[in-house]
């Protein structure tokens, strides 16, 4: 796929090919080594061989600016169907059972995450926003859509959307219209392995709601009072129906009590969508507050269901902090500018960097000496000084040497 990269040179000065500038560039954010091709440049040089030709399948590695001039005008959507076949590995694999849950479906979470940010940089494709100082800033953002699961430390990264200017758009693109376009483009793909969207309330609203369900997929969205008061009107002066349950913690008492009703209207109109909703409110003992949430969904919620379906709800917070902040704080330097680039660049890159966590989820979940490295090295930042101190210094001839040896 990456050998068929479009090419813009016209001259006949292609030393380089298209697939060796974006294997180099992966390789810097797989082996978070943003010094890692110097590091093989100097290997080449010493031993006429390196471990970007044996472990990335790079056969010259271009210079750093050479890259990014490579790259500039490649769109992201040039390499989006490597998720797919992700997906499609771990589902041969039978890796996607572990990960069923509410409905024996596979929980997506999808958020929103800002990946520059720069008052000076800038390019087409940036989006704007104007400071109290009377600056503009210029930021890039994406939505990361994730199959999660409660009982999973893993998160499966989706194709992402980018938000970009649209054509013949007046209005400024946004998170919740870039969630409108992933459904329109892959509904049809990922709604036939049975998902149910998770999202916050910027996500709970009719017109995403419908979308949603027009795609074949079930939702659970965060549903918050302030932005919903016509629902929350249906709710009040009802004996709502209430489920109470209590959890030791090792240190304290917790009373976890459930509330739900069905068939409340989403917002004021004749054409409202009518959802089901459900509200989940954790205490102590001395009446403290510790945690309070709501949610709407489309599944029928009763006594059984309403604990699972808000246990659901809850799992979106994994592309928080196991997707995009992994991705910002843990080594891959999401919010890093590699490179910012004249067209399409900075998105290239940052498709690039979430693609290596996808590669090293799906390593985790399916090479057994992999697998073992990871589970007794103290941490993850041992495991990448290892193999950034390893890969530096000694020529290993496949990933399977490299393993063995650690």
């Amino acid at each position: 796929m990456l050998s068929s990269l479009p090419d813009k040179r016209t001259g006949k000065n292609t030393r380089y090919g298209m697939e060796d500038a974006a294997l180099s560039a992966f390789s810097v954010f797989f082996t978070q080594t943003p010094s890692f091709l110097a590091y093989q440049r100097l290997m080449e040089g010493r031993k006429g061989h390196s471990n970007a030709q044996s472990l990335f399948g790079v056969h010259q590695i271009p210079s750093d600016n050479q890259i990014r001039a490579l790259l500039d005008p490649v769109k992201p959507e040039q390499i989006f169907p490597i998720f797919t076949e992700i997906v499609q590995v771990l589902e041969q694999k039978g890796q996607l059972k572990s990960f069923r849950s509410f409905g024996d479906t596979l929980l997506m979470a999808m958020d929103g995450t800002e990946y520059f940010a720069s008052s000076q940089i800038h390019c087409p494709h940036c989006s704007t926003r104007h400071l109290k100082s009377g600056e503009t800033q210029y930021f890039h953002s994406v939505v990361t859509p994730v199959i999660v699961c409660p009982t999973q430390s893993h998160v499966i990264p989706l194709v992402p959307e980018f938000v970009v200017p649209q054509d013949g758009h007046d209005k400024q693109d946004c998170e919740n219209a870039a969630a409108h376009r992933w459904l329109l483009k892959y509904g049809e793909r990922y709604s036939a392995l049975n998902m149910t969207i998770l999202g916050d309330d910027l996500y709970c609203h009719q017109p995403l709601c419908q979308q949603i369900l027009a795609q074949q997929f079930n939702f659970i969205l965060v549903c918050r009072p302030q932005s919903h008061t016509t629902l929350y009107e249906h709710l009040e002066g009802i004996a709502l129906p209430t489920v109470t349950t209590k959890r030791w913690t090792g240190n304290v008492e917790e009373t976890y009590t459930y509330r739900y009703l069905n068939g409340v209207p989403l917002k004021d109109s004749d054409d409202a969508l009518l959802v089901n909703w459900c509200e989940l409110t954790v205490s102590h003992g001395d009446g403290k507050v510790v945690y309070k949430n709501s949610f709407a969904t489309n599944y029928l919620i009763s006594d059984d269901t309403v604990v699972q379906i808000v246990l659901a709800g809850r799992t979106r917070w994994k592309v928080e902090n196991e997707n995009n902040n992994t991705l910002k704080t843990k080594g891959y330097n999401l919010e890093h500018n590699f490179g910012h680039g004249k067209q399409y660049l900075a998105s290239f890159l940052a498709t690039l960097n979430i693609l290596s966590l996808s590669f090293h989820t799906l390593l985790e979940l399916l090479d057994e000496k992999y697998k073992l490295l990871r589970s007794h090295l103290p941490t993850r930042k041992t495991f990448f000084d290892d193999l950034r101190a390893l890969t530096r210094y000694l020529y290993f001839e496949s990933w399977d040497h490299l393993l063995t040896f650690m």
